[in-house]
């Protein structure tokens, strides 16, 4: 594979991770507050959901996606029945396993976050009049943007080391599902180690370039509320 096509793959990587992240967002914030402020006693049980991926092989994930949104699977078929195309083997697909396979790194940073804004600072906003919706927006996602970055960077970074379930679902298809990662091992098999090494160099770069931006952020909050 020509170092061309690793970039490329490079820039599905990033691409993928973007929308994966903005979506998880999207879909994340609103269950995380929900799983922060319920009373519910089964809320353990959302929990748990949420966190399967944590221990659940990538590979069984995988598997189950592919079954479901294969041409013969509850989804890919109707969609297929439908006059559409079934989304395994394509970016779309890539992009429903991430989120799922990232649901956790997101959710669990959002929910921490709702968790510290404690409800004084609610109360007292209703007490001025605000709305179910101002209190969320004008206060509650202020208060907890910290846990908003870690979310974001905790997703995007989770999803540019996916291997297991991109592989399953996506396949090995350049310029539509051949991601950094699986370009990678392709390098490995074909014992091309130094190409291998650019890009494994660049994705530990990546990588930790996100973690010191959650960390520095962190240490600074910190220090903000400490004081000199």
């Amino acid at each position: 594979m020509s170092e061309s096509g690793d970039w490329v793959a490079l820039g599905l990587s990033l691409r993928l991770a973007a929308v994966t992240v903005v979506l998880l967002l999207l879909v994340g914030t609103p269950l995380a507050w929900w799983l922060a402020r319920t009373s519910w006693r089964g809320r353990f049980l959302v929990e748990a959901v949420v966190a399967l991926p944590l221990v659940l092989p990538p590979t069984v994930l995988g598997f189950y996606l592919l079954v479901a949104l294969g041409p013969r699977g509850p989804v890919g078929g109707l969609l297929e029945a439908l006059g559409g195309r079934s989304l395994a083997f394509t970016f779309e697909g890539l992009v429903i396993g991430s989120m799922l396979y990232s649901l956790p790194f997101v959710v669990q940073p959002l929910q921490t976050a709702f968790h510290g804004v404690g409800g004084r600072p609610l109360e007292v906003a209703a007490t001025l009049g605000a709305g179910p919706r101002d209190r969320f927006l004008t206060v509650a996602v202020p208060l907890a943007r910290r846990g908003f970055l870690t979310a974001a960077v905790l997703g995007f970074a989770h999803t540019l080391g996916e291997f297991g379930v991109v592989l399953l679902i996506g396949g090995n298809l350049p310029g539509e599902t051949r991601v950094a990662s699986i370009a990678i091992y392709d390098h490995v098999e074909t014992l091309e180690y130094g190409k291998a090494g650019i890009l494994s160099a660049v994705l530990l770069g990546l990588s930790l370039f996100l973690l010191l931006v959650v960390y520095g952020w962190g240490g600074r909050g910190r220090r903000e509320r400490v004081g000199p």
